[in-house]
């Protein structure tokens, strides 16, 4: 019974800890660049004040690197890792995990594959070593991997009937046919079943090299103890991998408009076209736009259709640069009866933007948002040491957040208004309505969503 009690109040106690480790927001954050002995590269924010350590780190290669036939390798391998590992099966290596208050996990995005590490510090180098231990001997016994299997496909099956899931499926079907991202990022119920534990190995050994590692870390460790901690986990990773050349794509379907017939009683709409580079100079206009375009309340999407007309509950827009690809996306839920006033709406007011620009008082409101929020994303170790992973991987200069500021101040209206005209692409925008819309023609017919 008192072991457990103990392992219950473990998570209690890390969320305890973590709450007091929130730094203050005003505080400058400094990042070290530390490089191990063994040539291994992090970028450190050493905090004492609390003894938590958090590391993020970041592989090349997810999900639009699967193999045909094979969509779902990148989901199942990141649910699998941590199920066992070296001389611990699965519920050795979870209760090791639980017993020590260690947070270990890995994620499959689109172009990456994630890695998150938490722990106290009195028991960093166990977190470390079963961290070591996940990525260069995982064990992939049938067990776990049969019962994470069958959740991923029960989670499958309920995804395929929710209009949401199938207009994601469609737009990026339509959009992309050719390419991988056109597929399922998670799989289907077929993909995910022939998956076998070769695969998965042949998985880790392509995609868990260090080549293309970025490593952050937050926290009570100095330099020098990190550097130590990255041969002693990284260093037995190898070099490099079967590496997937980019594929350079932009959509297919441009200003289509895709209608799925399903009988729901308010329809589900996802819209989206190409977008600018994330390295492109216009980025800091391009985002000061999108707040003004889609910020919530108040930004234009919500109070014409939202605030004005109560259309819809909720509607959003982001932009989404990917690694073969630059996307703006949005979405919106409304009644059958008003997909098409939605829908026009959408293209007036991206047209709008497009011709005309913001305002002084909208451009002036975003800069002192924008500004002002981005500190309160900070207020603790994962994600800021989850920025600073993708700072790494967007190749931005290590004083980078030293210069954010200044770099959406400097933005000019004149600025503003030239992007708005290569942002807000009206005429490009593609539609996929799942639902029963009343007087919206579509322009061809949908792509039989997969599943």
């Amino acid at each position: 019974m008192q072991n457990l009690i103990g392992r219950a109040a473990a998570p209690f106690l890390l969320f305890a800890v973590l709450l007091l480790a929130r730094p203050g927001v005003a505080e400058a954050i400094e990042i070290q660049r530390v490089v191990s002995p063994g040539g291994i590269e992090a970028w450190l924010v050493e905090d004492h004040k609390n003894p938590i350590i958090t590391l993020s780190a970041n592989f090349e290669g997810g999900a639009a690197a699967d193999p045909d036939g094979k969509e779902g390798l990148a989901t199942l391998t990141s649910s699998v890792l941590d199920e066992g590992a070296g001389p611990y099966d699965s519920d050795a290596f979870r209760r090791k995990l639980e017993d020590l208050v260690i947070g270990l996990g890995f994620s499959a995005g689109r172009d990456s594959f994630g890695v998150s590490l938490q722990t106290l510090t009195e028991n960093a180098d166990t977190a470390f070593e079963l961290l070591r231990l996940a990525m260069t001997e995982p064990r992939f016994d049938t067990e776990p991997v049969e019962r994470i299997r069958s959740q991923i496909v029960a989670g499958l099956k309920h995804s395929e009937n929710r209009p949401q899931s199938i207009a994601s499926r469609v737009w990026w079907q339509a959009a992309f046919p050719d390419h991988p991202y056109g597929r399922p990022s998670g799989g289907t119920v077929e993909s995910t079943g022939a998956i076998t534990t070769a695969d998965m190995k042949a998985f880790a050994e392509r995609v868990l090299t260090r080549s293309s590692l970025k490593i952050s870390v937050v926290g009570d460790i100095t330099p020098e103890r990190l550097g130590d901690l990255l041969d002693k986990t990284f260093g037995a990773l190898p070099e490099s991998g079967v590496s997937t050349p980019p594929v350079p794509a932009k959509p297919a379907a441009v200003g289509e408009t895709f209608v799925v017939e399903n009988p729901v009683p308010q329809s589900v709409v996802i819209f989206g076209h190409r977008g600018i580079p994330r390295d492109d100079p216009d980025r800091f206009a391009a985002a000061i736009l999108m707040e003004i375009m889609a910020g919530g309340f108040g930004s234009r999407l919500t109070e014409e259709i939202r605030e004005k007309r109560g259309l819809t509950y909720g509607i959003y827009a982001y932009t989404l640069p990917l690694d073969d690809a630059q996307m703006v996306m949005g979405g919106v839920s409304t009644r059958n009866d008003k997909v098409a006033e939605t829908v026009g709406l959408v293209r007036e007011i991206w047209a709008d933007m497009a011709a005309h620009g913001p305002t002084e008082e909208e451009v002036r409101d975003a800069k002192t948002y924008i500004n002002g929020s981005f500190p309160m994303r900070l207020t603790s170790s994962m994600p800021i040491a989850g920025l600073l992973v993708s700072l790494q991987r967007n190749e931005r200069p290590i004083d980078y957040l030293d210069h954010r500021v200044e770099r959406i101040d400097s933005v000019t209206m004149a600025d503003l208004k030239r992007v708005a005209k290569r942002l807000f692409l009206a005429d490009e925008l593609t539609f996929v309505v799942v639902g029963q819309p009343k007087g919206l023609t579509p322009t061809a017919p949908a792509p039989e969503p997969r599943s």
